[in-house]
């Protein structure tokens, strides 16, 4: 059995600033002490003096290979952007163009301290096998539109994933049907996704109700908002993970906490798309699982979960007007526990015993993480995603001293800058 030592290391959770031994096993948290583990007296060490253990942060919505089309088409709302901009570039795709996107914006989740993404493209085999070979965790699906999709082939495709690659390489990978949103796909289609998801026993991934226009369009069609025409065919049953939720009322939200659909919530991606501003504090306050996501690179700027994470807290008090609204232990746990809760991966997002290990150690050797009256405040307000110095996912070290030990970055900028070149024509 493989043990891994973390010696000298601050603990975010801890109520304390002393230092802690983590005794890893395998892929999980064994033991913590301030006393050195008789069991682990022979196991690797990493030395994390100077440094803070926080748990890998969970992206619970992003589309990875975007970072391709990043800046090629900004400053424009959703449906403008996507009908004139991107869908003709995605038009241009190739498989192995989603690998090596994918493979960009891992580098860039480990290198910020994210351990763990949701992602909903294309070509999601080539997508799986980057998040194999990279070691990163992640809850797949095929996007799925209905308008393209007349034979189905790609409902399939999404459910052979499933069959070949749920709760492979150890866990790490989940896999659940991604049917994009109502105004992609047809009623008829979406009930066929829900009877195939229903056969295999597989979740939902959607965007629901991310824009006012695509609520209002949805109550003008079918006299109902999209979470209760969801929940009209059954979808919700099938455990559903809902992406955006900016537009939901008192009615929608009440009706999603009795399902127990989580939200994954992306308030940069709704701002730079004038979205608008979800109700999360309302949500929280029904019970319902809210996680964080930075949607594509090509909606926001970055794959950074820290700078999503202090994002949430500042935007939701300001919509309050209540400063202890979403508080910053609140925010990171939305970033952290209660992502992975809202991806369906168990014992996930915590510093504890029992815990599966994936860790980020944090180096506080930097003006902004003193004095510390706070540390879960100063890393939530002041700290930095590129403080990030050690990645550990499921037991082992995936970055070291800031350099991702399984990853040829070099190779990987090459390839995304000329593929990203071929597909916006430039």
């Amino acid at each position: 059995m493989a043990k891994l030592l973390i010696k000298n290391a601050e603990i975010i959770s801890a109520k304390d600033t002393d230092k802690y031994y983590i005794g890893i096993e395998d892929n999980l948290i064994k033991v913590i002490s301030k006393e050195l583990p008789q069991e682990f007296e022979s196991a690797e060490v990493i030395d994390a003096d100077g440094k803070i253990a926080v748990p890998g942060m969970v992206n619970t919505h992003t589309h990875a290979a975007m970072t391709l089309l990043r800046s090629y088409a900004d400053d424009m709302v959703l449906m403008d952007w996507l009908q004139n901009k991107i869908w003709p570039a995605e038009d241009g795709l190739t498989d192995d163009d989603i690998y090596w996107g994918t493979m960009l914006s891992i580098a860039e989740m480990l290198k910020s301290g994210t351990t763990c993404f949701a992602d909903m493209y294309f070509s999601m085999d080539r997508v799986a096998d980057a998040v194999a070979e990279a070691g990163i965790r992640a809850a797949l699906s095929r996007g799925l539109t209905g308008f393209s999709d007349e034979n189905f082939a790609k409902l399939e495709e999404n459910a052979a994933l499933f069959k070949e690659r749920h709760n492979s390489c150890n866990g790490r990978i989940r896999v659940m049907l991604g049917p994009h949103a109502p105004y992609t796909c047809s009623m008829d289609y979406l009930k066929k996704v829900v009877a195939k998801a229903q056969e295999l026993g597989s979740e939902i991934h959607m965007h629901l109700a991310e824009t006012r226009g695509e609520v209002d369009d949805c109550i003008k069609e079918h006299g109902m908002s999209p979470i209760k025409l969801m929940d009209s065919i059954g979808m919700f049953e099938c455990g559903t993970l809902a992406a955006h939720c900016v537009h939901v009322d008192e009615e929608d939200m009440a009706l999603m906490a009795a399902k127990h659909v989580r939200v994954a919530h992306n308030p940069q991606s709704n701002l730079k798309l004038a979205s608008g501003i979800a109700p999360v504090p309302a949500m929280l306050k029904h019970g319902i699982t809210v996680g964080l996501g930075t949607d594509g690179t090509s909606s926001n700027n970055n794959l950074d979960m820290l700078e999503e994470c202090r994002l949430a807290a500042m935007l939701h008090k300001n919509m309050t007007g209540d400063p202890q609204i979403l508080p910053a232990a609140e925010a990171l746990a939305l970033a952290t526990s209660e992502g992975a809760k809202a991806l369906g991966f168990k014992n996930l997002g915590k510093i504890e015993a029992g815990q599966i290990a994936d860790i980020v150690l944090y180096d506080m050797d930097k003006p902004y993480w003193h004095p510390r009256h706070d540390r879960t405040s100063l890393f939530v307000y002041a700290a930095n995603a590129g403080d990030a110095d050690t990645v550990i996912i499921d037991g082992k070290v995936l970055m070291q001293n800031g350099r991702l030990l399984n990853m040829d970055l070099e190779k990987i900028y090459a390839e995304a800058d000329v593929r990203a070149r071929r597909l916006t024509n430039k």
